[in-house]
């Protein structure tokens, strides 16, 4: 079975701390900041971040002053994040298949004239990479 390398929907709390801050943090500073957003006890919250950096989501430092504080740095951006998660829906949802991923979500809701021409131009784009990569 596939290593999961992907955050969780709790780990991805604490990697919108990480995304937002775009610098180094310790636990600490991770409670404190998802402190409003969360009601995760500062235990969870230290395990949720040891679970990231074994998925290689998050690394870190040791503090060169205190051996007992870490310093944890994003390691994939949330644009590399939401790639992969959406690459492992598609494989275990729709067997691989792009096309019956985006035709189950576009029945299943609205969208509006200008989110539909802002598809349109998307695929276009698309098209346009794979026409100059024949």
């Amino acid at each position: 079975m596939e290593k999961e390398t992907t955050p969780s929907k709790s780990e991805w709390l604490i990697m919108e701390v990480f995304w937002a801050c775009d610098t180094s943090l310790t636990a600490k500073e991770v409670i404190g900041k998802i402190r409003d957003k969360s009601d995760m006890s500062p235990r969870m919250v230290r395990v949720l971040i040891n679970r990231l950096c074994q998925k290689g989501v998050l690394s870190y430092t040791v503090d060169e002053h205190d051996l007992r504080v870490y310093h944890y740095s994003a390691m994939k951006s949330r644009e590399q994040c939401q790639k992969e998660k959406s690459r492992k829906f598609v494989d275990n949802y729709f067997g691989g298949s792009q096309k019956n991923a985006m035709a189950a979500l576009l029945q299943s809701g609205k969208l509006t004239k200008k989110q539909f021409r802002e598809l349109e131009e998307i695929l276009e784009q698309n098209e346009e990479k794979d026409n100059d990569g024949e």
